[in-house]
């Protein structure tokens, strides 16, 4: 054989020796480059805190209250622009609270619920609404029961307020509807199992409640239930690959998106996962440039917005509050 031969098949031999250590390197950046979407960093909240939603009105994101290593009760209204990526501070709300739900609806913001102390105390049934138009909150019709970390959607012109966690500390199945044309809840069909701190979002026309938890942090669940306002009947959809309680959940670009959430080995998750209804099959997308839990998300054009949440330490799952906003696109 001659020379060059040789030496062609020594080289040859060295890069396919390189490409299947690359290939067998347990490194985290290959198995994560081949996952879809892609986060980047927007101007931060103005006020670190967690245990808050978010909802979006005429191109706007809000997050308003939530808790911090400061304080549990805090007031604070921020709107954030995407065109200018800044904020500003809006009226606070009436009652400052931890773990008060969210949702829109033709362009007001609405807010059941929360907790005024810390470790799921001091329920309030509390409902308001704000106008960003006027900058002003209402009191409206209170909740049946007091609780916090409710699920609150609108659909067809109506609010759902589902399940969450009462003075007592304990989880229910409590499913409620609002008219605002009358100002007044009815009762609906309950949640098949009682559970708070659930993900709750709406799609063409029905109700996906996804995760949760049962009683303690650790009691995470990965059911998946579809509520039909059309029958008022609940049906059971494919679980979570990951029980988890308390992340951030959006309907965008036809997928379910359900980020994050609390808790494993003491530390939120870093999972960023999708359901296809069309399919009916979940499937794992890039995950969180950070492990978070207790934040809120909604989606603006074409990007999931992210915001507070706690990221946790390497002694306790809840201990840092953030005021990362964090934005999310697939291509």
């Amino acid at each position: 054989m001659r020379l060059w031969q040789t030496m062609s098949l020594i080289a040859g031999a060295a890069l396919l020796a390189l490409a299947l250590i690359a290939l067998s390197a347990p490194g985290p950046s290959r198995a994560q480059a081949s996952l879809a979407g892609i986060w980047t960093k927007k101007h931060p909240l103005p006020t670190v805190r967690s245990e808050v939603y978010a909802a979006a009105a005429n191109g706007k994101l809000y997050v308003i209250g939530g808790q911090n290593n400061e304080r549990n009760d805090l007031y604070v209204n921020d709107e954030y622009d995407p065109a200018t990526d800044s904020w500003r501070e809006r009226a606070g709300m009436p009652h400052g609270m931890n773990h008060s739900a969210m949702t829109a609806l033709d362009g007001k913001i609405y807010m059941a619920g929360g907790f005024a102390f810390p470790i799921h105390t001091g329920a309030h049934d509390l409902f308001f609404s704000y106008d960003p138009a006027t900058d002003q909150w209402k009191n409206l019709a209170p909740l049946s029961s007091p609780r916090a970390s409710v699920g609150l959607v609108a659909v067809d012109g109506k609010i759902h307020a589902i399940g969450g966690r009462g003075l007592d500390k304990v989880t229910v199945a409590t499913h409620e509807v609002y008219d605002p044309a009358t100002n007044q809840w009815t009762q609906a069909a309950p949640l098949p199992v009682a559970r708070d701190h659930a993900g709750v979002v709406v799609v063409d026309g029905k109700i996906h409640v996804v995760g949760g938890r049962t009683k303690e942090p650790a009691d995470n669940t990965a059911f998946h239930d579809i509520y039909d306002p059309a029958t008022d009947k609940w049906t059971s959809a494919p679980p979570l690959p990951e029980p988890r309680s308390a992340g951030a959940i959006v309907y965008y670009r036809g997928l379910i998106i359900y980020a994050g959430g609390e808790c494993k080995d003491n530390k939120p998750f870093t999972l960023n996962e999708a359901f296809d209804p069309t399919t009916g099959k979940w499937s794992e997308l890039a995950p969180l440039p950070g492990p978070r839990h207790g934040f809120g998300a909604a989606v603006i054009g074409d990007t999931a917005y992210f915001a507070g949440g706690w990221t946790g330490s390497a002694t306790r799952c809840a201990d840092k509050p953030t005021d990362e906003l964090l934005a999310f696109t697939l291509k």
